[in-house]
């Protein structure tokens, strides 16, 4: 097992290899971001990179908010030579490029649920929930790992300018939609149950960007991001209604921000913070 304390050694950044245990070969990055007044007592947050596998940068972006928030913040980096290209990171690893599917037990969403809890074996955390933010692909990342039931322990979920969703439609197919992958209606309305929080900065409209998806199936989404998160939360609301259920997921908008993992973390600090104290008494 990795030997998580270099993560609280010292205030500010600290950075580690880590191993998880269903991927014993592929190496990950957990770079650190300890406020000065560090316990175990205060709320963890994961946060989750973009496509450039930048996850020091999201981690010195944290690093400006986790002594007013008063939070641990670990930003975990899916180095693309481990985990390449996006079926390993954006998708999950639901399946292999042939379309194969694989065991549940091979899919990085789980990687954020073992990681709290060796934070919590190691005695670096005593919470019992945690709290996902994810920027970009690592929007797509952290709502997809929502729908796929690993959100038992997370306390606060956000989801920011992501570049398409797995619509809450059992008709459209895996990854851009939650058909043909063993959801029911029954399982879904936990999905839709779970607060979900979907940030769009106002400005992330550019569609000429090297990585912004464009494909058919993408742009069915809505003409760009902004668009696509507010159609995935409205179409959330559309899904709930036909269920009989109630829809918990909230889109904010975040003004004059455009596709900026920096601005958009800046953004979801004091939200993430407040939901994080107020989810449990340490």
């Amino acid at each position: 097992m990795t030997d998580l304390s270099p993560l609280i050694a010292a205030p500010g950044a600290n950075t580690i290899p880590y191993l998880d245990p269903a991927f014993p070969d592929r190496r990950l990055i957990l770079h650190g971001a300890r406020p000065q007044d560090y316990s175990p007592n205060i709320p963890v947050l994961f946060v989750h990179h973009g496509v450039a596998r930048n996850g020091e940068a999201y981690r010195n972006y944290w690093l400006n908010h986790v002594d007013e928030a008063g939070i641990l913040a670990i930003s975990i980096e899916f180095p693309e030579e481990a985990f390449p290209e996006y079926l390993w990171y954006n998708f999950g690893n639901l399946h292999n490029k042939d379309g194969t599917p694989n065991p549940r037990e091979q899919w990085t969403f789980g990687i954020d649920e073992r990681l709290f809890a060796a934070l919590q074996a190691q005695g670096i955390t005593r919470r019992q929930r945690y709290g996902v933010f994810g920027h970009s692909a690592g929007g797509q990342y952290v709502h997809r790992m929502l729908s796929f039931g690993y959100r038992d322990r997370v306390a606060v979920a956000v989801s920011a300018n992501a570049g398409t969703y797995a619509m809450p439609d059992l008709e459209i197919p895996w990854p851009f939609g939650l058909g043909e992958v063993g959801l029911t209606p029954d399982t879904l309305k936990p999905v839709l149950e779970f607060p979900i929080t979907v940030m769009a900065g106002t400005e992330d409209t550019k569609t000429t960007g090297k990585f912004f998806p464009k494909g058919p199936r993408s742009l069915r989404q809505g003409a760009h991001r902004h668009e696509r998160a507010h159609n995935y939360v409205r179409i959330g609301r559309d899904a709930a209604q036909a269920l009989g259920t109630n829809c918990r997921w909230t889109v904010i908008d975040v003004p004059g921000v455009g596709h900026d993992g920096k601005g958009m973390s800046a953004a979801a600090a004091p939200v993430i913070a407040a939901a994080l104290h107020a989810s449990e008494t340490p």
